[in-house]
């Protein structure tokens, strides 16, 4: 029969142990986003897009194929985000492996500074493994100022890696999908500030 110390003794373990499996699953959800971001952009899975350097970008450009591709641009704001956004550009045909340069508008159209994060990604979905942006807006939140209009970059290059891909093959057009959101921390907040996203 168990004595009043020994249940004591289990309720304290069954207690314990119902607090390290919530803390774990707290940790997990936690994990969860950046390791979901991480694997989207290794795999490009749901079409994320690649980050290079310009190193990578000389190699690409050395195995360029002389093949070409079209890329359409595509702009969108959220339902709260009071800005004009759109691409300066519809859509270019450019090399595969080639540097290539594009710039999309962004106007604040209201009467107050409001900073803007921007979620991209491309179709069809199995491009974006390919799909490598050198430098790009979208890398760091912005900044507008009330009427204030920007033009900003977007550097990249398609991987020549693409030719060799079955699920790739007659892929003639790659869209480039940018959203503006209004980022979390605005201007005037009492916390004092944006802080740099890094981006998916």
């Amino acid at each position: 029969m168990a004595t009043a110390a020994t249940l004591e003794t289990k309720n304290t373990r069954t207690a314990l142990f119902a607090f390290l499996g919530a803390a774990a699953m707290l940790g997990l959800g936690y994990a969860a986003v950046p390791l979901y971001q991480l694997f989207c952009q290794v795999t490009g899975f749901g079409g994320t897009t690649q980050r290079a350097t310009e190193a990578e970008a000389d190699a690409a450009a050395i195995n360029a194929a002389g093949k070409t591709i079209s890329i359409r641009f595509d702009a969108n704001v959220a339902g709260d985000m009071p800005w004009t956004f759109k691409p300066a550009q519809v859509t270019e045909t450019i090399k595969i492996g080639q540097r290539q340069l594009a710039f999309y508008t962004a106007r604040n159209d209201s009467d107050v500074p409001i900073t803007g994060a921007a979620t991209y990604n491309v179709e069809p979905e199995q491009t974006g493994a390919y799909f490598n942006k050198i430098q790009c807006f979208c890398f760091t939140q912005q900044t507008l100022q009330p009427g204030e209009e920007i033009r900003m970059p977007v550097l990249y290059f398609v991987d020549p890696a693409i030719l060799d891909d079955e699920n790739a093959k007659g892929v003639e057009q790659i869209t480039l999908s940018y959203t503006f959101h209004k980022a979390i921390e605005q201007p005037g907040d009492a916390s004092g500030g944006t802080t740099p996203d890094s981006g998916e």
